[in-house]
């Protein structure tokens, strides 16, 4: 039966590659599409429905100071799944989309078409303080990669396909199709060409009718603009954007180095505990940071903020505008503690909804705090709503993004300018600071992230590793000339690298150098390879980025390098002529239209 199964797959297989390159793009961007947007609609429905069970059965008994432990049973069982199920990290979904596009040939594992589903449908159903939208791009990216694998597509294709599932997947949980598109070519930076839009383009409106088909027309957020733009608002605009650029550096800055700390704390169990107290903690002080927090932005946007005061130990004072101003601005400075608590003690999730929360905080701590104390009368479900995209601009420094996710969110383009100006000037703002995006960070420090700039993005695919000859002719230090002659004999380079005892490379001998003493044989015994030897201008680490290496010989001018291993032991030697073989290769695949 399953060699049955099995021919069937492959005769419709068959079939399909028969009928061209690019009709088969423009099918699989379908099925990608379809299969991203119902992934996206199973874990929207199992976070809620997880969250509502739980809910009703903490509602039924006298559990009380429980109810805070929540987020970290989730975290607890989240970890044991990945521990003894996935056997993988699934974490920083973004971040390991664009670490397999430059390092894994666009190709990422069979289980993150799923797992991600699991683990955070537990994480956050249980009030994990972080989003479900990384884990679901992950997952629609997945599945454009293995669909990709499962046609034997190149590389190139493969990340297309990768792509479409991505776009698809943001399309579908936001009802967003311009976003989910251009998400993926700002964020996941894919080349825009006509031969890429159209299957992005496809995916993302597959997954988001599939959206609209099972869960109705109702977005994330019900909000209606009934104040139009006015240009004497724009100064304010500005203001929100130079303060989200400001936000978002802060949240940058304050998660990695919060979640470092994590990751510094070796014993598993005491990572988790530590997470889950202070996971509780939090969420006792402030209740609104349990979950995904959009119930909150929903509230902003009714113009309740004192509902953020709900469940809290400040309930009694909630009619005081300075109280609810004041919870706003510690829900800006502790969210980020939240989240980074969360994802560091082993949850599952992503900063997408996070950056909404503190967005639209930030945006209606402003307005208020501008219509209280200077008599201003601003919109402040507006500036809600286009704080969100300043923040989004921010973060992710996904600009673009940000502005057509809220436009689309809101059912029209009457925020448009403020969106753009607001978005611009943060992203501007933060750019002064940190020039890489909380997906990018750490990629980019060790020269593994793929940019538009399509150089870098070539040297970022090589592979040192492929590039390195090693049919070099070894001589060690004590040896003598006459032994070195001999060894020069029987060798079709002029170029010897020389060890030491514990075979640690030291030092280089030329033909060149000696070229004049190869035929004075009194010296054969007398003179070893240690006086004739010479340092090279460089070294190379087997494992550095081929950026780096570049830089190297620019630096140099030399045309070969020796390459080492961590523990300085000789390697080989890489020389221009060939990377630039390898480079053109990579071009040629890389930009073949």
């Amino acid at each position: 039966m399953k060699a049955k199964i099995q021919d069937t797959l492959n005769s419709w297989l068959h079939a399909l590659q028969r009928l061209g390159q690019q009709r088969l793009i423009l099918i699989l961007s379908v099925v990608v599409g379809i299969l991203s947007g119902l992934a996206a609609v199973i874990l929207k429905n199992t976070v809620y429905l997880t969250r509502d069970l739980i809910q009703r059965i903490m509602e039924q008994g006298t559990l009380g100071f429980l109810y805070l432990a929540l987020p970290g049973i989730g975290i607890i069982i989240t970890v044991l799944y990945i521990k003894y199920f996935v056997k993988d990290d699934i974490g920083h979904g973004v971040s390991r989309i664009l670490y397999s596009i430059s390092k894994k040939g666009s190709k990422l594992k069979r289980h993150n078409t799923y797992t991600s589903i699991v683990s955070s449908t537990v994480t956050i159903g249980f009030g994990g303080s972080v989003g479900a939208e990384a884990p679901i791009v992950l997952t629609g990216a997945a599945i454009g990669s293995n669909i990709g694998q499962l046609f034997k597509l190149n590389y190139k294709t493969i990340t297309l396909m990768l792509g479409c599932g991505a776009a698809a997947a943001i399309a579908s949980i936001f009802k967003a199709p311009l976003a989910g598109l251009v998400f993926t070519l700002e964020v996941l930076m894919l080349d825009l060409t006509m031969a890429s839009i159209v299957p992005l383009l496809i995916a993302a409106v597959t997954a988001t009718t599939i959206s609209y088909f099972l869960l109705g027309r109702e977005v994330t957020f019900a909000f209606e603009i009934i104040e139009p733009f006015a240009l004497y608002k724009i100064p304010f605009f500005i203001l929100l954007g130079i303060f989200c650029g400001l936000i978002s550096y802060y949240f940058t800055k304050t998660a990695m180095q919060f979640e470092g700390r994590f990751t510094s704390i070796t014993n598993p169990y005491k990572r988790v505990l530590v997470g889950a107290l202070v996971l509780g903690l939090l969420i006792f002080l402030f209740p609104p940071l349990y979950g995904e927090g959009f119930n909150t932005l929903q509230s902003l946007l009714d113009g309740e903020p004192s509902a953020i005061l709900n469940n809290s130990l400040l309930y009694p004072l909630r009619d005081n505008v300075w109280i609810v101003l004041a919870s706003l601005a510690l829900l800006l400075v502790f969210k980020v503690f939240a989240m980074a608590a969360t994802t560091g003690a082993g949850g599952v999730g992503g900063i997408f909804a996070p950056t909404l929360f503190m967005g639209g905080v930030a945006g209606y701590f402003m307005a208020k705090l501008l219509n209280n104390t200077v008599g201003t009368s601003l919109n402040e479900g507006n500036f809600t709503l286009v704080g969100m995209a300043g923040m989004m601009a921010g973060v992710m420094h996904a600009p673009l993004t940000a502005i057509f996710l809220i436009a689309e969110l809101t059912g029209g383009y009457a925020l448009f300018i403020p969106l753009m100006i607001t978005s611009t000037i943060a992203y501007i703002t933060i750019m002064y600071f940190e020039p890489h995006s909380i997906y990018t960070k750490r990629l980019a420090a060790r020269g593994e992230l793929i940019t538009h700039h399509k150089d870098k993005a070539v040297l970022t695919l090589l592979r040192l590793g492929n590039v390195v000859e090693k049919d070099f002719s070894v001589v060690h230090s004590t040896d003598s000339l006459g032994k070195l002659v001999r060894t020069i004999s029987q060798s079709r380079r002029n170029i010897f690298p020389v060890v030491d005892e514990v075979d640690e490379l030291i030092g280089i001998v030329l033909l060149d150098d000696v070229r004049e003493l190869m035929f004075d044989t009194d010296k054969y015994e007398s003179t070893k390879v240690k006086e004739l030897m010479t340092t090279p201008p460089e070294f190379i680490v087997i494992d550095e980025p081929m950026e780096k290496v570049m830089d190297k010989f620019e630096t140099t001018g030399a045309w070969n390098l020796p390459v080492i291993d961590g523990d300085k032991k000789y390697v080989g030697f890489v020389s221009k002529s060939k990377i630039f073989s390898a480079y053109r290769n990579v071009l040629v695949q890389f930009s073949d239209e």
